[in-house]
């Protein structure tokens, strides 16, 4: 098998491939390699990036575990980059942040132990914002991620690197996580997918264990069965995160087929003119949509009963207490201060302003917006809002504005068509919508009830296999 060929596998069929020894474990990571060393120059996607001596060697390891009847799992084998938020032992994480430049953990987290107890070898890191703060993925340490579909562009954030090197066949599956659009928006400035969880799906290592954070942990992909498969893989109970969910994580793994005819969906849109977008985002959401239809869903505009501004005006105050909490420290010694970039340092002055009695009433604001999209979904099986507010901008501008001559007051306020969602803990799945006038992709997302990731599933699946974007529409060069 070519390298070309290999990599132009899905990684369902990879993984078949590699399992029944069609291709060794040290093909495919040459393979990859040879790839990443050609585009990811283009890109910067991919970081701390270990050495091909070593990476080669690992995967020999593996070839000779398979013909010990040794089997990992459905990742053996697999090169696979960690986003450089999460702990990975002996390889840089950097947070994209120059205090941490030189970090190596001494530990992985959850989520990179189970990726590499399926059998993947970490080849490195993908690119962040710093701290993941904003949805540009660019930062004193690495630099600036590009949209594979035109270098001058931003590829989103903070999943940036991750859903170019998905984009671009630099690993077969990606790893991200979502606060306020992470996974969501880089999925649609790529043209790929993007899977935002419901909380304790994925279990992660953060500083607090007892109070639900906004942040989440999911998988990107080019093709639904690999998110699928992927989402087996890192989902499912841990004890070391007691709110984590206990369902099996094998039930992704069953067939996606399923009839959608007279299946309800609510399609929020605008939120009745309450958001800007820029010109041609909401047509190309609005098509994507009639795609549904065709699929014997029924359609209607609305939006959960409740007043969509107080959603924005709470999330800025649980954010900023959130945010302050992992940041004080570094805050706290003017050194690092100075390293800090803008945003970060305002998130923290925000945070060190709220009171624990605002804290209680934005928590409670939450809870009855909660109520309020879950008394939605007691009439409709799934809701529909656009994955993003703006196509991909050029990537020397750190974030928009304005959007469509309406000003943005704050470094995410162009973001915001997805805090509605993170509010509500509802798992989150982003599409490829299609490409706009100028030639760049946008996406929406595809909204179901909390812990029906399974459902989000199966309405993605049908819709890609009537759309094909991703097949259909690769990035520069052409898969090979």
């Amino acid at each position: 098998m070519s390298t070309g060929e290999i990599t132009a596998l899905d990684a369902v069929a990879l993984s078949a491939a590699i399992k029944d020894r069609k291709v060794s474990c040290v093909e495919v990571m040459n393979a990859y390699l040879d790839r990443i060393e050609r585009l990811n120059p283009r890109v910067n996607a991919i970081v701390s990036l270990r050495d091909r001596e070593s990476l080669v060697a690992e995967a020999g390891e593996r070839d000779a575990e398979l013909a010990r009847g040794e089997y990992r799992g459905w990742m053996h084998g697999f090169p696979h980059a960690i986003k450089d938020l999460e702990p990975t032992v002996g390889i840089r994480t950097t947070l994209g942040s120059p205090i941490f430049k030189n970090f190596i953990p001494k530990i992985d987290s959850i989520l990179v132990e189970r990726i590499k107890r399926a059998g993947a070898i970490i080849i490195g890191k993908t690119n962040v914002p710093e701290f993941g703060l904003g949805s540009q993925s660019y930062n004193p340490v690495f630099g600036t991620t590009l949209n594979p579909y035109d270098a001058s562009k931003t590829c989103g954030g903070s999943s940036g690197g991750a859903a170019v090197a998905i984009a671009l066949r630099m690993v077969p599956v990606a790893d991200g996580s979502d606060h306020g659009g992470s996974l969501r928006n880089p999925a649609a400035f790529n043209n790929v997918f993007g899977f935002r969880t419901s909380f304790g799906r994925v279990p992660a290592d953060i500083h607090e264990v007892f109070m639900p954070s906004l942040s989440v942990h999911g998988p990107m992909a080019r093709t639904i069965a690999d998110l699928a498969h992927l989402l087996s893989v890192i989902s499912g109970y841990d004890p070391r995160v007691p709110l984590s969910i206990h369902e099996e994580p094998a039930k992704f793994l069953v067939p996606l087929d399923r009839e959608f005819k007279r299946v309800r969906i609510a399609w929020s849109r605008d939120f009745a003119g309450y958001l800007s977008f820029e010109p041609g985002v909401l047509d190309l959401c609005d098509r994507a949509v009639k795609t549904l239809t065709d699929l014997g869903c029924t359609v209607e505009e609305t939006a959960p009963d409740f007043p969509i501004e107080e959603v924005w005006r709470n999330w800025l105050k649980i954010r900023a207490w959130q945010v302050c909490a992992l940041l004080k420290a570094p805050y706290g010694d003017p050194a690092r201060r100075a390293m800090l970039k803008p945003e970060a340092r305002w998130e923290v002055e925000c945070g060190l302003g709220i009171s624990a009695a605002e804290i209680a009433d934005a928590s409670t604001v939450r809870t009855r917006w909660y109520q309020a999209v879950r008394a939605m979904f007691e009439k409709y099986d799934y809701w529909i809002l656009p994955a993003g507010q703006v196509f991909p901008f050029d990537a020397t501008t750190h974030w928009p504005k304005e959007i469509n001559k309406r000003a943005m007051d704050t470094y995410h306020r162009w973001m915001e068509v997805m805090i509605p969602v993170t509010m509500s803990g509802c798992p989150s799945l982003a599409v490829p919508a299609g490409f706009g006038a100028g030639g760049l992709p946008m996406g929406m997302q595809i909204v179901a009830p909390n812990h029906s990731e399974f459902a989000c599933l199966q309405l993605a699946h049908a819709y890609d296999q009537v759309t094909g974007w991703v097949r259909k529409h690769p990035p520069f060069p052409a898969v090979d």
